[in-house]
Formats: structure tokens, sequence, C-alpha cells
């Protein structure tokens, strides 16, 4: 194996309208806001060691799945260590997944390198690297 899990680094969860859903997570579940992506619709929630991101969409015509419940969630991160990309490409590729390219990425250690991949139901995972690395 080239990589074991470490933690569920974040959730990123899609809401329609961000303030009601920045007043569940913050007042009912505790959760403290660390960082906004302003361009993205994006607020950043810590949630103990890990994080819960609420993203902003809009449903539309083309986004039927969300307005009727079925799709609420972007992606999850898993942290992994080691992060060893060219270890990590050629395990993901010898099980036919073609992984995405390597780009920093904040999480909840803080800015790290992560890739994203897709399981078999279409659902994107994102491997989290450390901090820093």
């Amino acid at each position: 194996m080239a990589f074991a899990i470490q933690n569920i680094d974040h959730v990123v969860v899609c809401v329609s309208d961000l303030e009601r859903a920045l007043k569940f997570y913050t007042e009912v579940l505790g959760c403290k806001e660390e960082r906004r992506v302003e361009r993205i619709g994006l607020v950043q929630l810590r949630a103990g060691a890990s994080m819960i991101d609420l993203q902003r969409v809009n449903p539309g015509p083309e986004d039927a799945d969300l307005e009727n419940g079925l799709r609420n969630m972007d992606h999850f991160a898993i942290r992994i260590e080691p992060f060893d990309p060219p270890a990590l490409r050629s395990h993901l590729q010898s099980h036919g997944i073609d992984p995405g390219e390597v780009v920093q990425r904040y999480g909840a250690e803080g800015d790290g390198p992560s890739v994203y991949i897709q399981d078999p139901d279409g659902n994107t995972i994102e491997l989290k690297g450390p901090a820093g690395g």
C-alpha cells in the first residue's frame, strides 16, 4: 500500500442558503468559522480537528438532484501519510484510477498537497497530504 489513512480532513456540504446553514453549524453544532473564500461562496468551519466546508450552490434545472435532496455533498477529504506523489500515482493507476493533478489546497491542518479521485459510484474523494508538504 502506498499510504495509510490518518483521519478525515474535511467534508464539503452543498447548501442553497449559506447564512441559514452557517447559523445551524455554528449555533446548533458549535463549529467555529475559520475562513471564507467569497469568490466561490465557501465558508470553512472548524469541527474539532477536522473541518466542515459549506459550499453555496444555486440549484437550477441542471441541478435538480440538489433541489430534491439527492446530492448535498461535493466531496470528502482523507488525510493520508506519506503523501508521495509518484508512489500514489502508481498505486492509483494500478487500480485503474487516473489521478488528477497534485495541487496545494487548504484543509484542517492548513495548506498542503492533495489530489482528487472518484470512487466507482462517482463520489469525489480528496487524498490530502500534510500541511506545508
